[in-house]
């Protein structure tokens, strides 16, 4: 009987400690709006940020959560992190892309 209760005592306490996938969130560049413009996100719960530009290369600058990358043209880009404080971060594309390209941005809401 102790080893029957051992045994499932250790497998409640696996299953509570199994962590769930991050979240993929789905952005998507194009000239000149990046869709969605606003994401919510939660302190201390990994996101995977999947970036695609269809059109022309683009880029994705989000320097208070301190990530940056380019995003080449019908390539995804994934990046993973965790929000590590709540807060709203701005989000720009810092690769030219044309007329209209100093308005392309979006907003990261973490939330605590």
């Amino acid at each position: 009987m102790k080893r029957r209760t051992l045994l499932l005592g250790a497998l409640a306490a696996a299953m509570g400690s199994a962590r769930a996938e991050p979240e993929v969130i789905r952005i998507v560049a194009r000239k000149f709006v990046f869709e969605p413009a606003e994401i919510t996100l939660r302190v201390g719960v990994p996101v995977i940020l999947e970036l695609t530009a269809p059109e022309v290369a683009m880029g994705f600058d989000a320097p208070g959560l301190k990530l940056n990358t380019e995003i080449p043209p019908g390539k995804p880009v994934r990046l993973a992190f965790t929000p590590d404080r709540p807060g709203e971060f701005e989000f720009v594309c810092d690769v030219f892309c044309g007329s209209g390209h100093e308005d392309m941005g979006g907003v990261v809401k973490v939330l605590p």
